[in-house]
C-alpha cells in the first residue's frame, strides 16, 4: 500500500505536521500536529491548523486518528482543537506515561494530573496494528530521543518522529530527560532494517543554506549517506558523536510551555479563578 502523504511545514519551528489517506473522500490520520505560539506575548493562534483542517475539508476526507510521535519539546500540539473540529482519537505511546512522571515533578504540576496516559484517547504498544480507513497500520516503539518516542507505519510509508532527520541533517539530540544515545542507535537500526525502498518522514528539517525543506527520505538513503548512522558507522561511534554533540546544544526556545502541553495531549491545565491559563517556570531545573 502506497498512501497519499500530504506535509504542511511550520517555518517557525522547523516542524512536518502530515495528513497520510488512501484517497479523496477517505479516512485519514493527521500526525505531529502544530499549535501557532509566540513566546514573547505567550499568545496561540491556529494558523497551521487551519491549513490542515482547510486541505482535510478540501478533498473530503474523514479524520480517525491524531497521531503523536512523542511528547515535543519545540512547538506545541494543535491535537485538541482539531479533535473540535475533524474529530479523530488523539494516540501516543504508552511510554508518554514514563515522560509525564519526569516533568510532573520538574513541573510541580497540580496533584490531581494522572501519570496513567488518560488525558489521550489511545496508547499505543510496539508492534500494535490499526487501521485508517482501507490502509493497514502499526506502531514502532523507537526510544532514544525521549523514553516515549513511537514512529507509525502505514503502508510503505513510516513517520519517524525524531529519531532521523534527513540524511545531511543527521539525527536528534538525546539529552532531554530520559533520552539515550545508545537506545537512539539501537532504534534507529530497527527503522533501517526495513526494506530499502521504505518511504520515511521526518518531523523536521533543519536545513543547510544550499537547499529548501525537505521531508520524505528512504531507508537505502538513510543507511547510505545519514552523517551520523549511515555507511555503518558503529554504536559506539554514534554515541561519542551523539553526547559530544549534544553537550554544546541549548534548550530549545519552546521547550518550557511546549511540554507542559504536550504531556496533557495538547490541552491546557485549567483557568485559574481570574479565568486566565497559567504555565510554569521552573528555575535553574533543565
Amino acid at each position: 500500500m502506497h498512501p497519499i502523504v500530504q506535509p504542511f511545514f511550520d517555518i517557525n519551528t522547523g516542524t512536518m505536521t502530515y495528513v497520510a489517506y488512501d484517497e479523496p473522500g477517505a479516512p485519514c490520520a493527521i500526525v505531529d500536529s502544530v499549535l501557532d505560539y509566540d513566546p514573547n506575548a505567550a499568545r496561540t493562534s491556529t494558523r497551521s491548523a487551519g491549513a490542515v483542517i482547510a486541505f482535510i475539508r478540501e478533498q473530503r476526507l474523514s479524520v480517525e486518528w491524531i497521531l503523536e510521535t512523542h511528547a515535543h519539546a519545540d512547538h506545541l500540539s494543535a491535537a485538541p482543537y482539531l479533535k473540535r473540529e475533524l474529530g479523530g482519537r488523539i494516540a501516543i505511546g504508552e511510554s508518554i506515561r514514563t515522560v509525564q512522571g519526569v516533568f510532573k515533578k520538574i513541573f510541580d504540576l497540580e496533584p490531581e494530573f494522572q501519570l496513567d496516559g488518560s488525558q489521550f484517547d489511545h496508547l499505543f504498544r510496539d508492534g500494535e496494528q490499526f487501521r485508517i480507513g482501507a490502509l493497514e497500520a502499526s506502531a514502532m516503539y523507537v526510544p532514544g530521543h525521549t523514553p516515549a518516542d513511537m514512529a507509525y507505519c502505514i503502508g510503505n510509508a513510516v513517520f519517524v518522529g525524531d529519531t532521523l532527520f534527513l540524511p545531511d541533517v543527521g539525527t536528534a539530540r538525546c539529552d532531554f530527560p530520559g533520552g539515550d544515545a545508545r537506545t537512539l542507535y539501537r532504534s534507529i537500526q530497527r527503522l533501517l532494517a526495513l526494506p530499502g525502498d521504505t518511504r520515511l518522514f521526518v518531523c523536521h528539517d533543519y536545513p543547510p543554506a544550499t537547499r529548501d525543506p525537505q521531508w520524505e527520505t528512504s531507508v537505502e538513503a538513510q543507511r547510505l549517506y545519514n552523517i551520523h548512522v549511515g555507511a555503518g558507522k558503529s554504536e559506539d561511534e554514534f554515541v561519542a558523536m551523539r553526547e559530544a554533540r549534544d553537550a554544546t546544544l541549548g534548550m530549545p526556545t519552546l521547550i518550557l510551555p511546549a511540554i507542559q502541553v504536550n504531556i496533557r495531549a495538547g490541552k491546557f491545565p485549567d483557568a485559574a479563578v481570574n479565568g486566565t491559563t497559567y504555565l510554569k517556570i521552573p528555575l535553574n531545573a533543565l
